[in-house]
């Protein structure tokens, strides 16, 4: 009896009980995480306002917080929504936390990592900062959670107050994949050399289609023909190249074209050209187009529209808050 008590003392000692605060967008997510692991709790935060605009913020149940693990479930979808997340953000590990992780799905300054000339401001460095000075919780630095970061690089970016843990979508995609009923003649394309640099070790078991740069969209290696062709990215905008990648593929013979991204951020509805019946063949063009849903915005104005379908981040974000 006293080893089997033993037993379930350390089992309790390896698993964390988090409490899960979350931003407005991202309720619908939070809940899902939940639903995942009975060790998640979700909290409340009372988003308010001013009468000038600012946020007049206050966070539920502080008090109880102390030497809790605490966590926060961001969505920086515009600038607008950014200065009262943060200050959330900056509130709770200073309420005696024993340990504070922050989940922020998609980076979403990650495209903007470069200078090409002098003026140019690389906004992806700023926002590494700003969470590079989250303050340090009882247990230490703050986790910081984020998938398929655009450039791999900006892990250097972040400062030795975080510990960032870059994570990825990826098996979902092959969850999903490995579904489908041709599942033996699906083929992985890669729209651009980047993409295949941060993708084909993940994926490499199945056959592999590198397209050239995105300037000029040409088969690079590979042969589609008679595949289902999946084109995999980190994060689509307008989807431009996703729709002169499937031209290419289905010109050279590939059966059908699906897409995959982890982030569908699709700025002014762009979303709209892979359903519009007004663009011809659009509608048929993709079989699939697979997104996650670490950009609620796009996952509401997508839903049940063709071909998109929804891979939801949180099974993995509730296995994150366990690290």
């Amino acid at each position: 009896m006293e080893v089997d008590k033993v037993e379930t003392q350390n089992q309790q000692q390896k698993h964390k009980q988090v409490h899960l605060f979350y931003c407005l967008e991202s309720e619908e997510l939070a809940r899902k995480v939940a639903g995942h692991s009975d060790l998640i709790t979700l909290q409340s935060i009372n988003w308010r306002n001013f009468d000038d605009g600012f946020p007049n913020l206050f966070i539920n149940n502080a008090e109880d917080l102390r030497g809790q693990h605490v966590a926060f479930l961001a969505c920086f979808s515009s600038p607008g929504v950014i200065f009262e997340q943060l200050s959330v953000i900056y509130a709770l590990p200073r309420l005696f936390a024993a340990s504070f992780t922050l989940v922020l799905p998609f980076f979403p300054t990650g495209s903007f990592e470069r200078m090409e000339e002098e003026g140019d401001v690389a906004t992806a460095f700023t926002m590494a900062r700003i969470l590079s000075n989250i303050p340090i919780s009882r247990g230490g630095p703050t986790s910081l959670v984020i998938y398929d970061i655009h450039a791999l690089q900006e892990r250097f970016y972040f400062g030795d107050q975080v510990l960032p843990l870059f994570v990825t979508g990826i098996p979902l995609l092959k969850q999903r994949l490995h579904q489908l009923p041709e599942s033996d003649k699906i083929a992985v394309a890669f729209p651009d050399d980047g993409a295949w640099k941060r993708f084909h070790k993940l994926l490499d078991h199945f056959p592999m289609v590198r397209e050239g740069d995105e300037r000029i969209v040409r088969i690079k290696e590979g042969n589609p023909a008679g595949y289902h062709v999946v084109i995999v990215d980190d994060l689509v905008q307008s989807g431009g190249t996703l729709v002169e990648c499937q031209k290419v593929l289905a010109a050279h013979g590939a059966a059908k074209v699906s897409a995959y991204v982890t982030h569908g951020v699709f700025p002014k509805r762009s979303w709209e050209r892979f359903t519009h019946k007004n663009e011809a063949g659009m509608e048929d063009a993709f079989a699939y187009f697979w997104i996650t849903d670490s950009c609620p915005h796009t996952v509401k104005a997508i839903a049940n529209k063709r071909p998109f379908e929804v891979l939801s981040l949180a099974g993995s974000i509730a296995d994150a808050l366990q690290i």
